[in-house]
């Protein structure tokens, strides 16, 4: 089964179509669904349809948040190195204090 599928349920008298995610291997959930079909036919129209086109929002969505996520990254990246920078000017600057006060006392 694919990550994506639909699948074709009668209720009430009628037809509804679902988007289904494939969650685990075991748990599957309904991700959109249209009610009040006239039959199975038009169910099935709507279904394959709109599988292709929540596909193509998923994948949108997928590249939208990969590019934020790497955006975040870098900046977490960006402060670790100002922050080692610091951290190094720091020790850089109370070591040279260090040494004048060994000198100051001889």
């Amino acid at each position: 089964m694919a990550k994506f599928d639909y699948r074709i349920v009668e209720k009430r008298n009628a037809w509804a179509a679902e988007i289904t995610r494939q969650v685990t291997s075991r748990r599957t959930v309904v991700s959109k669904r249209q009610l009040g079909f006239e039959s199975e036919a038009e169910a099935v129209e709507w279904a394959e349809k709109e599988l292709v086109e929540f596909a193509k929002t998923q994948a949108v969505r997928n590249d939208r948040k990969a590019e934020q996520r790497s955006e975040k990254e870098e900046m977490i990246a960006r402060k670790k190195e100002k922050s080692a920078a610091q951290k190094a000017e720091y020790e850089a600057a109370r070591d040279a204090a260090n040494d004048e006060d060994e000198y100051d006392e001889e």
